[in-house]
């Protein structure tokens, strides 16, 4: 221990007598963990935001809809969305078989409809859904209540509404829950509001399906209908039990809905889990482009500390010699000079992670992204910068240990 000491207060000596050397040096390993750091940072806080919007969609979810372009051309083609109410109820008692978790009727109104009361209005995105709704999508109440299986089977005129809708048509109220609103002309009982949603992200890239999430009227299914005088169904929602599983069971749904329809009618599908695949792989390969881009800067400083360290060696041959003529081991020599790389690309780690921490912050405020770093990270840029600075030193060390005493003298 004695030893090591002794070394270590050495190899401090050694740096803080070429203290703009030393300085340079430590740049380069502050630099490039600093820009790892920041790259990981931002890339696991864009993750965050892009999955929190796309679990407004329903991470699991499969939607099921009649497909108008895989049909026969040369037969007059069947009018109606190919599925209806009968359709979804027969489906309800196979769900545990099927693989389906929930599962939920959209109907759509012919056009986009408007929310009023008294002088105030707005266009709205009204869906008519069954009770699963909610749950699939992920919705949750700032107030009030859900439908219950009366309000559906009774054909109730009740509403949730969306903050957007609730600012607009009814100023922003506190107690919008009990007031009344007109859907297209109708009275709707408000019975709850549904809390916002964000998907800024996905509509900045245009991946959002155009869909508002904070705009919409939502009202049991049976009720539109009931409105637009249709008993077809626009869209079967389901959210399966597996992700793995959810191109299967949109199968098995579309087959079962084909045994009902055996004529006229085909069906699509898409999954959630499909965008899910096809993100991971955009997002993946961002931050490896990304940590390999800020890995260059780290191997420039590896570079930089072998550089010093080669430089050290010769000017410091005849230190060298005397040390080994007076009784220092090769094993002293090396341990010293690893110590210089070890102890520089230290100094850069810790003030790597530092900086690479206010420059996530500084792009979190840039981008709207949550700053996220991981104990992972850290301890990984911080073990990267010590394996680049005692590789980069190891050679021109292992040069330093291996001189004999009488050429280190003489080469001096």
């Amino acid at each position: 221990m004695n030893r090591f000491l002794d070394s270590l207060r050495q190899a401090m000596d050694a740096l803080f007598d070429h203290k703009l050397r030393t300085a340079l040096s430590v740049l380069g390993i502050t630099i490039g963990i600093a820009a790892v750091m920041a790259v990981s940072t931002i890339s696991k806080g864009g993750n965050h935001v892009i999955y929190s919007e796309l679990e407004t969609f329903g991470l699991n979810s499969v939607w099921v809809y009649r497909d108008w372009h895989n049909e026969n051309h040369g037969r007059t083609q069947r009018s109606g969305s190919g599925i209806v109410a009968r359709d979804f109820l027969s489906l309800q008692p196979q769900k545990q078989e099927l693989g389906i978790r929930h599962m939920t009727p959209i109907v759509y109104p012919p056009n986009r409809w408007q929310a009023s009361q008294a002088r105030r209005n707005s266009d709205a995105q009204v869906l008519g859904v069954g009770r699963d709704y909610p749950a699939i999508v992920n919705d949750e109440l700032l107030s009030g209540r859900l439908f219950t299986a009366l309000d559906i089977r009774e054909r109730r005129p009740v509403a949730l509404l969306a903050p957007t809708i609730v600012e607009r048509v009814l100023d922003g109220s506190r107690d919008a829950v009990g007031q009344s609103v007109r859907i297209n002309g109708r009275r709707f009982l408000v019975i709850g509001v549904l809390a916002t949603k964000s998907r800024d992200f996905l509509s900045s890239i245009g991946s959002a399906g155009g869909q508002n999430a904070n705009d919409r009227v939502i009202v049991p299914y049976t009720t539109l209908q009931a409105m637009t005088g249709s008993k077809d169904i626009g869209t079967l929602q389901l959210e399966v039990e597996r992700f793995d599983d959810a191109a299967a069971v949109a199968e098995r749904v579309k087959q079962r809905l084909l045994q009902r329809h055996p004529d006229g009618f085909r069906y699509s599908s898409e999954t959630m889990a499909s965008y899910i695949v096809t993100t991971n792989r955009i997002l993946g390969g961002v931050a490896v482009i990304g940590i390999v881009a800020a890995s260059i800067s780290l191997l420039v400083g590896g570079m930089g500390i072998m550089n010093m360290m080669g430089t050290s060696v010769l000017e410091r041959t005849r230190e060298i010699g005397v040390r080994k003529a007076i009784g220092a081991t090769e094993r002293d020599i090396l341990l010293q000079f690893l110590l210089e790389a070890g102890l520089i690309s230290i100094t850069g780690g810790v003030l790597g992670l530092l900086i690479g921490g206010l420059a996530s912050v500084a792009l979190a405020l840039m981008t709207g992204f949550p700053v996220m770093p991981s104990l992972v990270s850290i301890v990984g840029a911080l073990v990267t910068s010590i394996l680049v600075g005692v590789l980069s030193g190891y050679l021109p060390a292992r040069r330093a240990a291996r001189m004999k005493p009488v050429q280190a003298l003489q080469t001096s």
